[in-house]
Order: C-alpha cells, then structure tokens, then sequence
C-alpha cells in the first residue's frame, strides 16, 4: 500500500501572521507550498501565464509580467472577468502542486499554504486545517502598518474574506498568534510532533 503524505491546508486571515506560521513549519522541516508564490512566478517576469493573461485581458502586462495595478480593477467586482482570471490561474497553480506532491511523496507531512482555502472550496483537497489567528484588534494593528494600507482597504479585504470566527470553527487545529513568536512556535512544534506521533500510530 502506497503511504501518501498528510496534507494540512495551512489558512488565515489578513494580518493573522500565516507567513510567520508557515516559516516555523519550513524551519521544523515540513515541505511547504505557497499558492501565492505559485502565483507570482506564474505572474511575474517570464511567467508561464503572462502571455495567456495578456490575450484576456490587454494592456495588463510588461516587462515585469502581470501589472497588478492593471489588472486588479478590471477584475474586482466583476465576478465574470474574476473567473475568467481564475480560470487561467487555478489550473496551472493545481499543476504546480501536482508536481510538489510527486517530488514530496515520501515525507510524511507537507503543507499547503493558501490564502482563501475556505474561500474557494480548497479545503476539500488537504486531510487537515491549520488555521493561523489573533485577536481582532492586534489584526487591525499589524495590517494598517503594512505599507499602502489603508483602513478602506483593510475593511474591503476583510469583507472577502471569510470572518476569523468561522474559519476557527472550521478548522482541525488552531495556532494562536496574538502571543509572543517563542510561545507561537512551540504550538506548532506541539502540532507537528502530534501529527507525527499519530501516524506512526496509525501504521502499528
């Protein structure tokens, strides 16, 4: 019998601290896939999807690849044009996946890190959920911080979001990060040797 690796979902809010969760796992030695990242190669300078993306939608891309700033308005709030988008992207980005599962096969565990897991019907592809949260205010704190960010789009971002509250319910396991990192790392060392204890059960 074929042992495939455990795929957690690794999700979270904006501004919940996902990226500094999923380095802990990167640190503690779990295979990590970034949907974004994914994106931008496919996105960016040479990128296997600009031309495609160019045809649909002119005038969006240059030398650096897909201009966001371009793009961006033409498809939020236009669910046709979004799905047009998403068309293009969901299926080259579910190949790059394909492909980190073949290279990863033998690891017991591999992460999945994506934005809008929920969102987009993700969860149904992963075996567990990690959902990255902190308290709401901390939340509002850390986004407006981030250069460009403006309480306008923060509250835009978050209303397409699903809210925190749903997402803890969702999920298999919850990592806390409105603590200090040290105390964020060891839940998910905790997490990870769990995992691990469980499936060296579970093959007894």
């Amino acid at each position: 019998m074929t042992v495939k690796p455990l795929v957690l979902g690794l999700t979270g809010s904006i501004a919940m601290g996902k990226s500094t969760v999923a380095q802990i796992f990167v640190d503690e030695a779990i295979p990590h896939f970034d949907a974004d990242a994914a994106v931008h190669l496919l996105q960016g300078p040479g990128g296997a999807l600009v031309s495609e993306i160019e045809a649909a939608f002119p005038g969006t891309t240059g030398p650096t690849g897909v201009d966001r700033q371009k793009l961006g308005p033409i498809v939020l709030g236009n669910r046709e044009k979004l799905a047009r988008l998403e068309s293009i992207i969901h299926p080259a980005v579910g190949a790059m996946r394909a492909q980190f599962l073949e290279k990863h096969r033998d690891a017991p565990i591999v992460l999945f890190d994506v934005p809008l897991l929920f969102e987009k019907g993700g969860a149904a592809g992963v075996d567990k959920v990690v959902v990255v949260s902190a308290p709401a205010d901390q939340q509002r704190r850390r986004a407006l911080a981030r250069e460009g960010m403006t309480v306008e789009k923060f509250e835009h971002i978050l209303s397409l979001q699903m809210p925190d509250s749903e997402k803890r319910k969702r999920a298999d396991y919850v990592i806390d990060t409105g603590v200090s990192i040290a105390e964020t790392r060891e839940q998910v060392r905790v997490l990870i040797k769990k995992l691990r204890d469980d499936l060296a059960d579970s093959k007894e």
